[in-house]
This record gives C-alpha cells, structure tokens and sequence, in this order.
C-alpha cells in the first residue's frame, strides 16, 4: 500500500514564505500548520488545503504527492 507525502515545506521554500506569514494568511495556527508541513498529520480539510493553494498560488498536487511503498 501506498502512501501520501507532505510537500508543504518545498512549496513554501519556493514561494519564499515563513510559516508564520502563512498562518496568517491562510487562518490556521503556526501549531497546525507546522503539524501539516512536517507530515504528521492524517486529514487535512479541504477549506484548510483550498486556502493554502490560494496564499501560495499552487494546485493541490504541489503539495501532496502519492508515493507507492515497495
């Protein structure tokens, strides 16, 4: 079974935003965003990923990647 991988961090390096700058454009708390960014989540609500792909300007398969487990 496969697996889904954050990419979060890769995104905002290359939009050259800080955590803190998106939190507050995107309304959700530095504690939950870093929790999304470092992956150790296991839902994201589509209102939380809409609002981040609009701050960042990017679609959803920039930020989440399927990998297949070998």
């Amino acid at each position: 079974m496969g697996k889904i991988i954050l990419r979060l961090d890769r995104v905002m390096a290359d939009r050259k935003i800080s955590l803190a700058e998106l939190s507050e454009k995107v309304g959700v708390s530095n504690v939950n965003l870093s929790k999304i960014k470092n992956g150790r989540i296991s839902a994201i609500r589509f209102s939380t990923l809409e609002a981040i792909c609009e701050v960042l300007h990017c679609q959803p398969g920039d930020i989440l990647e399927y990998s297949e487990e070998e």
